[in-house]
């Protein structure tokens, strides 16, 4: 018996939901198109294009395959899907609200999409671009809305996020990170001879010029321990990096070739290097940063900074914020990069404890830099011949320690250029370059209490320097044809095993010529040809410099050793003791509260101060900062940006805290010298 058909009561019948019609379906449909289009645009492309060209910033962050794919995916999707939802929730109020709201979220694109045209094509900034933005984006929603020929454009334009994201994954220099491939690097052929240890430290941003005094020498009462590895090695006065960027510099000194293609600072790219050639016969201990250069088939790197596609999100966020905001910005993701410090890691407290009681290291030592930490641990004899090699991002950018190592908190939207910041910029460069010199002075004490100090080939310098020169500041293009002096020239110490006395060798230098000195000192013949000459040969006979700024353009430096910029002169206020004197005016202080409860045996200290004065107090007004009665800065009023009329200034004297409650006062400082203490809130 045929089962019958139940025919359902009236009432459900009318409560089925009814199925949209094609027609809808195909409008969102074009409406997601569209909206993916500009999207694609205004977020898909910039952001990948910072990244692609970015491999550092993968490497720095320990970034596995799968994580750097969701990241992208994300970035592909994730705002596309945001707006389209937006869009869609508001169909609720009727389809003329749905489609005014379309076009308004077109417009915001459109004005998200102009500032970015705008910062690249016109001089103009901040609120005139916002508003020349704004119209162009009212135009471009008011023209779409008119003419359906636009709609057609943008929805053919909804390919590009895919085009994107197969450009980032097969073309880009960050495609070596996602996919590599598997390198071996050709190992070095050991030669007749003793094969000692090799420590060997990197720094990061600093200028040789950084370490000089007035004489030309290095500045033995600010930076000693320098100064006491200057004393015992040869000094390559005349050495320059071959790049101001690390993703380029590093490989081409342990290559020893010049960067002839913008390749990730990755194995898979440059497989053969120091690691591979001397990793047949030397124990590898490396401690890399924002680099990759040693395979896992000779070394396993421990890892200090944050992991996860958690931070990758958190950053790519901010450098999305730089690539939107309608200000200029250098969009370098090195100056996010910061050494995590071993409390931050939780290393184990049994790690080696340094014992200079000039350090104040029994309060700061969870300061250390853990990567630091790690390779001070495995500075020990061993019976196979070991190189110990480390690159720390000190003291690069951002600026965060004083020369006692104890840390402060900065805003990130601090400019480092201009009256008044690039001056701000120098001191916090020049306070954390004495911490990194405390480091160095660990780890020459270390060396000696282990044994390895005399029979080591010992190497210390930096990638690349960075000019502090106003209006010149950074360490690009305009830097180097400015200030080249503080971008290309950078110390070089050479410690050969047994050596004991100093000496300066002015020869021209480059650090492609790392790798051959290295080899010739150690005894082993690299297997392929390099652009650098060994300190064992005779100089090279020209004096220019190669340098690049990209790779495959040479640029070409000329002059000699540059002399240290003279110093700021002190203003004779700082380090006096202010009584009473008279009250007028406001000021802002942003931090005000830290110093409500100071403990400086945490290691932190509120030692940077920053706020805003209000219309009344001129641009270029001295503002005196005080801590407990004794100034210790004098600063200017910058001229207002997008922060406000801003000033800040560095305490870099932890003596002027105490702990507990600690008293701070901002004067207005008249031309005739004369105080008036601002109220602060």
């Amino acid at each position: 018996m045929a089962e019958r058909t139940r025919t359902p009561p009236p009432q459900l019948r009318q409560q089925a939901p009814a199925p949209v019609p094609r027609a809808e379906r195909h409008a969102e449909l074009r409406r997601l198109l569209e909206v993916a289009a500009l999207v694609g645009l205004v977020v898909t492309q910039p952001l990948l294009d910072v990244l692609g060209r970015s491999p550092d910033f993968f490497l720095f962050h320990r970034a596995g395959a799968g994580e750097i794919l969701l990241l992208v995916a994300m970035i592909a999707v994730l705002p596309t899907l945001a707006v389209t939802l937006l869009g869609l929730a508001t169909r609720l109020a009727g389809p003329r609200v749905r489609a005014a709201t379309h076009t308004a979220l077109l417009g915001l694109l459109l004005a998200a999409l102009a500032v970015q045209v705008g910062r690249h094509t016109t001089p103009l900034r901040g609120v005139p671009l916002l508003l020349v933005a704004v119209v162009a984006g009212a135009a471009g929603a008011a023209a779409h809305r008119r003419w359906p020929a636009l709609g057609r454009v943008l929805r053919v334009a909804a390919v590009g996020p895919p085009v994107f994201v197969v450009l980032f994954l097969v073309a880009s220099p960050a495609s070596a990170v996602v996919l590599p491939r598997a390198a071996g690097g050709a190992a070095g052929v050991a030669g007749p001879g003793s094969h000692p240890p090799v420590v060997m430290v990197v720094l990061d941003e600093l200028p040789l010029v950084s370490l000089l005094g007035p004489d030309g020498r290095i500045d033995a009462t600010r930076y000693p321990h320098f100064a006491e590895l200057a004393a015992g090695s040869t000094w390559y006065r005349n050495a320059t990096g071959v790049s101001g960027w690390t993703p380029y510099a590093l490989p081409a000194m342990l290559t020893g070739r010049y960067p002839a293609k913008a390749s990730a600072p990755h194995y898979s790219q440059h497989p053969d290097n120091l690691f591979t050639a001397l990793g047949g016969l030397y124990d590898i201990r490396a401690q890399e940063s924002i680099t990759r250069l040693c395979p896992p088939s000779r070394c396993d790197q421990p890892t200090s900074p944050e992991q996860g596609l958690g931070v990758l999100v958190r950053e790519s966020g901010r450098l999305l914020g730089q690539l939107a905001a309608p200000v200029e910005s250098r969009i370098d993701p090195q100056q996010t990069y910061r050494e995590r410090t071993r409390a931050e890691v939780g290393l184990d407290a049994a790690e080696p404890v340094p014992v200079d009681p000039k350090f104040r290291w029994d309060n700061l030592e969870e300061n250390q830099p853990a990567r630091f930490t790690s390779f001070l641990a495995g500075l020990r004899p061993s019976d196979r011949p070991t190189l110990h090699f480390l690159h720390l991002l000190m003291p690069h950018a951002p600026w965060v320690h004083l020369p006692s190592g104890a840390r402060y908190v900065a805003p990130a939207d601090l400019p480092n250029d201009g009256p008044g910041w690039v001056e701000l910029a120098r001191a916090r460069h020049l306070a954390q370059l004495r911490y990194t010199d405390r480091l160095v002075g660990e780890m020459l004490r270390t060396l000696r209490a282990t044994g390895l100090y005399d029979e080591s080939l010992i190497l210390l310098t930096a990638d690349h320097g960075v000019s502090f020169t106003r209006d010149w500041q950074g360490r690009g293009r305009d830097a180097l044809t400015h200030a080249a002096g503080e971008v290309a020239w950078v110390p070089m110490f050479v410690k050969e095993p047994g050596q004991r006395a100093g000496r300066t060798d002015d020869r021209n230098w480059e650090h492609v010529d790392l790798l051959p000195t290295i080899a010739d000192a150690v005894h082993v013949r690299i297997p392929w040809a390099t652009d650098g000459r060994s300190a064992a040969q005779a100089p090279r006979q020209r004096a220019e410099k190669t340098f690049f700024d990209r790779p495959g353009q040479p640029l070409t430096l000329r002059g000699g050793v540059p002399a240290r910029p003279p110093d700021p002169v002190p203003h004779p206020l700082v380090g006096t003791a202010v009584g009473d004197v008279p009250t007028g005016g406001t000021a802002r202080v942003a931090n005000l509260a830290a110093f409500r409860a100071v403990d400086p045996a945490t290691g932190d200290l509120p030692a940077l101060v920053w706020g805003t004065v209000p219309a009344e107090v001129p641009d270029g007004t001295t503002l005196a900062v005080a801590v407990n009665g004794t100034v210790g800065a004098v600063v200017p009023v910058v001229p207002r940006d997008r922060g406000g009329r801003r000033f800040a200034a560095l305490l870099a004297d932890d003596h002027l805290f105490r702990a507990g409650a600690n008293r701070l006062d901002l004067y207005r400082v008249a031309t005739d010298g004369s105080l008036r203490r601002l109220a602060l809130d």
